[in-house]
């Protein structure tokens, strides 16, 4: 799944190509992924496109007041067309789900795929009516976001797990599964640690990493091509994804814990005093 800095360098690179250009035409394939039927896609011809910024997970094209906003779930993904494609946009093995053209013959496909289908697509005038917008915590790399606001954040999730608080959008807007692990394992921190438990200082430390792992992430990913950034995130992991390979910090086994429908990994020598975590299938953290 693209989190904070994928989605970032996604939208800047969106913006570098789209601002000041003339939307043509929009094809939407998969009828399923649009969330919104006030707007209708076909109100973005002809508009020039003014920015594309991000919220959260979400980015947001916006068309002289008219908002194509996605969020990409855990399979979508945006490849961009110096020539779009002129045969007629229909859903295969590609998991076509939109085309948008521009004027000049250029453009771009979302597409999604697996089976599992999570990729949400909106047309509104007001980024605030897409739901996920709406109830989105604080941006953890914003001027505005400070440890004072972390601290308190830790303090209202109570017993909730670090894991968990770290994942939910309503607390801290942009970090998934991966920055999660990552952030976690440099603050050598167990993921089912409670967040109350935190002393001040552990609870700054954590707030010093957050931003530390997302601001390195982000600085890699901006410049990098749309087509490079799922490889360029996953060469980057440090314990993300690499269950079985050796710390590079301590040299123990990487971990792995699974659950009903996802895992996490963590180090046990840098987070649990080389105790092994439970497997927990059943449990509700990464729901």
């Amino acid at each position: 799944m693209p989190e904070l800095p994928e989605v970032a360098a996604l939208a800047a690179a969106l913006d570098e190509k789209l601002r000041e250009r003339i939307i043509a035409e929009g094809h939407l394939v998969s009828f399923s992924a649009l969330k919104t039927f006030k707007v209708g896609l076909d109100a973005m011809a002809g508009l020039e496109v003014s920015s594309v910024t991000r919220h959260g997970k979400f980015v947001d094209i916006d068309a002289q007041g008219v908002h194509l906003i996605f969020h990409l779930a855990r399979a979508g993904w945006v490849t961009w067309h110096d020539v779009a494609p002129t045969v007629p946009a229909r859903r295969g093995k590609s998991g076509l789900a939109l085309r948008m053209v521009l004027d000049d013959g250029s453009g771009f496909s979302i597409t999604e795929a697996g089976t599992q289908k999570g990729l949400a697509i909106y047309v509104v005038e007001d980024p605030a009516e897409v739901p996920g917008i709406a109830a989105l915590g604080p941006d953890p790399l914003a001027p505005d976001c400070t440890a004072d606001d972390f601290r308190a954040i830790l303090s209202r999730a109570g017993r909730s797990q670090l894991k968990g608080v770290l994942r939910d959008q309503k607390v801290l807007a942009g970090i998934g599964n991966a920055y999660s692990d990552e952030i976690l394992h440099a603050a050598k921190l167990s993921p089912f640690k409670a967040a109350n438990s935190l002393t001040p200082g552990e609870a700054d430390d954590l707030f010093g990493h957050v931003r530390g792992v997302l601001g390195d992430a982000l600085a890699l990913a901006v410049g990098t091509p749309i087509e490079e950034l799922k490889d360029a995130k996953r060469a980057h992991m440090r314990v993300h994804g690499r269950t079985g390979e050796a710390c590079d910090v301590c040299g123990s086994t990487i971990a792995e814990v699974s659950f009903a429908d996802s895992s996490l990994q963590y180090c046990p020598g840098c987070q649990t005093g080389g105790k092994p975590l439970a497997d927990r299938r059943m449990s509700r953290l990464l729901k």
